[in-house]
């Protein structure tokens, strides 16, 4: 058995649809045929399904940025208040007077010293002394020697001279010496602080002239 060639066959195929739909075609256009055929046969009706459109799924998005995360503080314990202790006895501060303030303390001014009395000079000329003058020596009246001495005299608190210095010389040893010899000898009022007699010292001159 010999096999049919496949384009053979479809041509054949092809050519009889064609005639069929040729003979379709003529009955349609025969009015009376088309009313018979349309109401022998429902009418099919083919919903056209919409083109298929490239569906994708939807892309996760991009990451964004994360946001920094916000410190968030503590929030600060409250403060309590602070709580006065008033001993349960204490007197309340209204019913407690103000302490009148202190006098102002008068600065305290050093005291100054007590100056020492003054100091009165002891007495060698008083009259009732009864002090002699000294006695001019022969030789110097001789040889004709004169001249002024100076004696410087620590008087001492019961009015005796403790001690009898030239303070001035005559020019004479001999004068000087006599007139230290003569006042050794005398009485003198001590030197007086206030009621008190104090040692002191004192100048008494002494001067020697010959009578022309």
């Amino acid at each position: 058995m010999r096999n049919s060639d496949p384009d053979t066959s479809r041509a054949g195929l092809g050519i009889t649809l064609a005639l069929h739909a040729l003979a379709l075609l003529g009955l349609l256009s025969y009015a009376p045929a088309r009313k018979v055929l349309l109401e022998a046969a429902p009418i099919m009706v083919e919903l056209l399904a919409p083109p298929k459109t490239d569906v994708r799924p939807p892309q996760p998005p991009t990451d964004l940025p994360k946001p920094r995360p916000v410190a968030r503080h503590a929030p600060l314990p409250p403060v309590p208040a602070p709580v006065l202790a008033v001993p349960a006895d204490a007197p309340s501060a209204a019913a407690t007077p103000p302490a009148p303030p202190a006098p102002p303390v008068a600065a305290t001014q050093p005291v100054p010293a007590a100056e020492p009395a003054p100091v009165t000079p002891p007495v060698f000329n008083a009259d009732y002394l009864l002090n002699p003058a000294p006695a001019y020596p022969a030789l110097s009246r001789r040889l004709g020697e004169q001249g002024r001495v100076v004696l410087r005299v620590l008087v001492s608190a019961g009015g005796g001279a403790d001690e009898v210095q030239v303070r001035t010389s005559s020019g004479h040893p001999r004068l000087d010496q006599a007139a230290r010899d003569t006042v050794q000898r005398w009485k003198f009022v001590p030197a007086r602080r206030g009621a008190e007699t104090v040692p002191a010292w004192v100048l008494i001159p002494i001067s020697f002239r010959l009578e022309s």
